[in-house]
């Protein structure tokens, strides 16, 4: 499915991408288009002759809009839709490095690991067939441990002489043997064994491949060093007594890792990473200075903006896999902005997402269209949660209306965390169905603009009240 998406991707002009984004998130066209048009760059940009690919370079993008309007879910929304290595990071995890913060150079490393897992994942399924009847003659060997190889019957030729039947080399299995065998593989399919218990030898699952570097000391990397340095000199085999069911799980891992050229994951990864690869980095303004201060906290939060710089320029990071050059991965910034500005990033951060999109504020429609849209949409969530107790609860128009209102006014009124305050409103009013649902089986329960003002009036009308709960 996911080759397909890709294929489909390269096919999708931007307005086709906006409407997949459509189907999850409400409103927001302009950053949508924005977002489109730099996806369709790359698929242009792969088809370009090699001696100009190079010298066209991703247009980054910086979101801005505040918390809850979609920055997040826009950026998980395209990676999911290009198959393409993506990660999230929080630009404030960079600060104070070697204290409480990570090394920026651990976001291309943690890209490529995604990529890794991703291609291995795919190779692994386009031998899911040949994995499986490994795994089944496996588990048939323990199982019928005296079944044992048949020796080459002698066959006459035509000179009278007799010659070994090619049919019974090394391997095979004399016709009864074989029909055994056939009879257990069906029952073993069936699930007839899966709780018999068997003894076997199993390795120690590798941890990765290859040693990272440790050029930054930062103890999450040398940590990982450290497993890596295990995991050659200390992964033994050893005898386990388990299920066929557990026994099955354990020989296909093994022989999925079989299957796979490990040389040639890394190669695909490293390609994927380095041409597709798609980096979000959220709270940005966290790290932009205020009015030109060079003291106090805004010289670490220009530190990082130092370190992210290098990165987003292009350049070269160590990784356990190999060099990887970042110059045509895919950056997409994001911040509220409320106090810091995109200007008061340093000049040549500024200079490197050229793009700026800005995402606008919820109102009472878009809160409505949220609620009833989307195929994520939070009311048929609740509904499908509730159905499991055989509770069927409905939701009119005029409900959905009014919790949008009550939705709108307290962000409103207190701090603005557009849709997220649906999912704490529409807790509080499901709370007491959702803590009797199991002796309301078998009924049909309908939320009306009454029952929701009967929920949330007092709540939503007594300011101090409304601060802590919603």
């Amino acid at each position: 499915m996911d080759r397909q998406n890709t294929i489909k991707l390269d096919d999708m002009v931007p307005s086709q991408i906006v409407k997949e984004l459509d189907k999850y998130i409400i409103g927001q066209d302009k950053a949508k288009r924005t977002i489109a048009v730099a996806l369709r760059n790359r698929t242009r940009r792969k088809r370009l002759p090699e001696n100009i690919r190079d010298e066209v370079s991703p247009k980054n993008i910086i979101m801005i809009g505040p918390t809850g309007v979609g920055k997040t879910e826009i950026a998980r929304r395209i990676a999911k839709l290009s198959n393409a290595p993506f990660i999230k990071v929080e630009a404030t995890k960079y600060t104070e490095v070697g204290y409480v913060g990570r090394d920026v150079e651990s976001m291309i490393r943690d890209l490529m690991s995604i990529a890794v897992q991703m291609v291995k994942r795919e190779m692994a399924e386009a031998q899911e067939d040949v994995v499986k009847r490994r795994v089944e003659d496996r588990l048939l060997d323990l199982l019928l441990p005296d079944l044992k190889e048949m020796p080459p019957e002698p066959a006459p030729n035509a000179s009278g002489t007799t010659e070994l039947q090619v049919a019974n080399a090394p391997g095979a299995f004399s016709g009864a043997a074989e029909s055994t065998r056939e009879k257990f593989r069906k029952m073993l399919q069936a699930g007839a064994f899966d709780d018999k218990e068997v003894e076997i030898t199993a390795a120690a699952r590798s941890q990765g491949i290859g040693i990272e570097m440790m050029g930054s000391g930062n103890l999450e990397d040398i940590q990982e060093a450290m497993n890596s340095l295990g995991s050659i000199f200390g992964n033994k085999a050893k005898r386990r007594k388990v299920t066929i069911k557990r026994a099955r799980d354990i020989f296909t891992d093994e022989e999925m890792e079989k299957s796979v050229d490990q040389d040639r994951v890394i190669d695909e990864a490293k390609e994927r990473t380095e041409q597709m690869g798609i980096i979000f980095i959220d709270e940005i303004d966290k790290i932009a200075g205020t009015n030109g201060s060079a003291s106090g906290p805004d010289v670490s939060r220009q530190g990082v903006q130092r370190d992210i710089l290098p990165i987003v320029e292009g350049t070269k990071v160590s990784t356990k896999w190999g060099i990887i050059d970042t110059t045509h991965i895919l950056f997409i910034a994001a911040g509220a902005f409320h106090v810091a500005k995109p200007s008061d990033l340093i000049p040549e951060l500024q200079g490197r997402f050229p793009l700026r999109t800005e995402l606008d504020d919820l109102k009472t429609k878009d809160f409505f269209r949220i609620l009833k849209e989307p195929e994520n949409a939070i009311t048929k969530q609740y509904h499908e949660l509730l159905k499991t107790e055989g509770v069927d609860v409905r939701f009119t128009d005029e409900a959905i209306t009014r919790i949008s209102e009550i939705a709108w006014e307290v962000n409103t009124t207190s701090e603005n965390i557009g849709a997220r305050r649906l999912y704490t409103i529409m807790e509080i009013l499901l709370e007491e169905l959702s803590y009797s649902a199991s002796e309301l089986s078998g009924q049909t329960i309908t939320i009306t603009p009454a029952y929701v003002d009967q929920r949330l009036n007092d709540v939503v009308s007594n300011q101090d009240l409304s601060r802590y709960i919603l």
